[in-house]
């Protein structure tokens, strides 16, 4: 009826058993294909992927071994940069000019520019039959170009230095009769034996975040500063003057405070590395900077402590003339009177230059020709905190755990009339401030509470405590009116607080870092606050706003504003001391301070201001050029400070649990 082979329409298809059969061994047969074409590509993958892993870890040794070789180059740029510092000074001036102005274009010698030296070189030994150098363009064409650039500038630089250092000695003791001595308690040292070896930099740089606090040390010295530990970078322990361009090894770990471990570590309560003591903070407990270590402290590899000196009573202030010309280091240029310079006037295109203080520098009213010792205050704790009342009658410090109050209007050995319990048993007191009228004290350390004491009470009493979201709170300031309170936090945020009804107003959020120290301007109208990620920044208390941004190379551990003047006084984590006009680029650079700068305050009059670091030193200097008037030399590291209304006394805080006053004497 249909066609043979033709199957007609509309009806289903019938297959046999067999038929059935063969069309799953067919599909079966094109399955196990598949299969196996899709297990070889899988294969393929594999061994690519192990391929790719090889390198993977090939690449990540070659960033790694690239990286310690940054490390290294970025350690000899600093102790070049040392020695120049240190032979710079011996030269005339004309040489003087000469060897600056090498060592800047040192620092901007390219890669290619550095190749062709090099190979100009060997070629010019090769062509006199002499030994070729064994200089060659470093392997890692993808080292920064600033830091091969500056250190092997520095390094052609080297001989010529040294050459003619020889020339400008012997031109001074046919001059003289003798060359100058060096001071060694300034001097740049370049001996190898007074930097620690690369290999434990990088391992104090790595584990500084994980060092434990206090209890590890000999003496209460020494666990004072353990508690306070502030992350330095590793460098040679006196490298003073440095300059402004010189390359830094690597960011300092944020600070801690003392909380059951400091230092730049991990802990609960981490900040940023500030002038108090150094516990951690947000993420960890981080200590200030300032308040770290010195490296040449007993590192936890087992070095001996190097700078350790027995503890000594504060030594009696000298006058700035005595002071400037023996204790000085010999690394800084001299000014025309033949001493050495600390101060320098650093120009809007960077150009430093030493700065020649006009006769009357250290005379005139409101200025002090000195300071005596008068009470010594044994809190028990390293004091990381203090404040002065108005009435100059009591001083209250901050220690762990607690605010203990001291009255100072008697003479004769002190005993604290009270103590005030605040925030937890271990953490630490970062900051405290009495409102004007001195009826009330602010609290705030290594907690996410401030506290806010009733002095007026027969017995003082916690009236109101205000909370934040960061862990800790690094500095306090009160504005002139009393109303508002602001609180630098350790997540970089600026918490503005209504004190009538205890409510938060607002936050000023810019610092990437925590923000460590805080000042008001003397109208009240702007805040100034520094931060552990290197900049100062300026806050328009009206509008709610960031004014101003300046940027530096070091992390900030305390500032404070000019009362009288347009100035801002800047204390850094690499010792310097800057202060800032507000308005104008010019700016002054003091290098007196050996280590971190941990506090500083200005004097209510505003002629001058006293700094305090790491280094034990008590600083007092002219506003706003930078003179040194008096100096103090602690048996500690001076965490805190504070000056009375009247200027008539200065109050510090130390790493070997005490708290010093002082009476200024005019």
């Amino acid at each position: 009826m249909f066609p043979q082979g033709r199957h007609p329409p509309g009806q289903p298809f019938k297959f046999s058993v067999l038929e059935i059969c063969e069309r799953i061994k067919e599909e079966f047969q094109f399955l196990q294909a598949q299969y196996h074409s899709l297990k070889l590509e899988c294969e393929k993958l594999v061994s690519e992927k192990t391929e790719m892993q090889r390198h993977y870890v090939m690449y990540y040794e070659m960033s790694y071994g690239l990286n310690i070789e940054m490390h290294k180059q970025a350690e000899i740029v600093k102790r070049l940069s040392a020695i120049c510092a240190q032979i710079i000074p011996f030269l005339t001036q004309e040489h003087q000019q000469q060897v600056l102005q090498a060592v800047e274009r040192a620092k901007q010698v390219t890669m290619g520019e550095l190749n062709t030296i090099v190979g100009q070189q060997q070629l010019q030994q090769l062509s006199q039959h002499a030994a070729p150098l064994p200089l060659a363009a470093h392997p890692s064409s993808t080292q920064p170009p600033s830091l091969s650039a500056a250190s092997s500038g520095l390094l052609a630089l080297s001989g010529v230095l040294m050459a003619q250092v020889q020339l400008a000695k012997e031109h001074r003791v046919a001059q003289h009769g003798e060359s100058r001595e060096l001071t060694p308690s300034r001097s740049v040292s370049s001996s190898p034996a007074e930097s620690l070896p690369d290999e434990e930099c990088t391992g104090l740089k790595r584990k500084r975040e994980e060092k434990e606090l206090p209890g590890h040390s000999d003496s209460d010295g020494d666990k004072s500063d353990d508690n306070l530990v502030v992350d330095e970078r590793c460098s040679p322990r006196r490298t003073r003057p440095r300059s402004p361009a010189a390359p830094r090894a690597a960011r300092a770990p944020r600070l801690s405070v003392p909380v059951g471990s400091t230092g730049s570590r991990a802990r609960p309560t981490q900040w940023p590395a500030l002038p108090p003591p150094s516990p951690p903070l947000p993420h960890q407990p981080v200590t200030p900077s300032h308040l770290a270590p010195d490296p040449a402290r007993p590192s936890r590899s087992g070095h001996p402590r190097a700078r350790h000196r027995a503890p000594t009573a504060p030594v009696a202030f000298e006058s700035h003339p005595h002071l400037r010309a023996s204790t000085l280091s010999s690394s800084f240029p001299t000014i025309p009177g033949g001493k050495a310079a600390y101060s320098f006037h650093v120009s809007a295109d960077g150009q430093m230059q030493p700065v020649p203080f006009p006769p009357d520098a250290l005379l005139g009213s409101g200025i002090p020709r000195h300071a005596r010792q008068l009470h010594t205050l044994s809190h028990g704790e390293v004091v990381c905190a203090v404040t002065i009342s108005n009435s100059t009658r009591h001083v209250y410090t901050g220690g762990k755990g607690c605010v203990k109050v001291w009255d100072v209007g008697q003479p004769g050995t002190k005993t604290a009339v009270a103590q005030l319990d605040c925030l937890n048993r271990d953490n630490y007191i970062r900051s405290c401030k009495l409102l004007p009228d001195g009826r009330s004290l602010i609290v705030g350390g290594e907690a996410s509470t401030l506290s806010i004491w009733d002095l007026a009470a027969p017995t003082p009493r916690i009236k109101a405590e205000l909370t934040s979201s960061a862990p800790a709170c690094y500095a306090l300031a009160i504005s002139p009116d009393a109303k508002v309170c602001f609180s630098c936090c350790s997540d970089g945020n600026i918490v503005v607080w209504d004190l009538q009804n205890q409510t938060l107003v607002r936050q000023f959020q810019g610092h990437t870092d925590g923000a460590s120290c805080i000042d008001i301007s003397n109208y009240g109208t702007k805040l100034w606050t520094g931060g552990l990620d290197n900049t100062v920044r300026c806050w328009d208390l009206r509008e709610g706003r960031q004014l101003q941004q300046h940027d530096f190379s070091s992390q900030i551990f305390s500032l404070g504003y000019c009362p009288m003047g347009e100035w801002l006084a800047v204390g850094m984590e690499s010792s310097n001391v800057e202060i800032l006009h507000v308005t104008k680029p010019d700016k002054y650079q003091l290098h007196l301070h050996e280590s971190c700068v941990l506090s500083l305050k200005f004097a209510s009059c505003g002629k001058w201001f006293v700094s305090t670091g790491k280094d034990n030193l008590l600083n007092a200097w002219r506003a706003p050029y930078g003179a040194s008037i008096f100096q103090s030399k602690e048996s500690s590291s001076v965490l805190s400070c504070d000056i009375s209304v009247n200027d008539k006394f200065i109050v510090t805080g130390s790493g070997d649990k005490k708290a010093t006053v002082y009476e200024v004497v005019y």
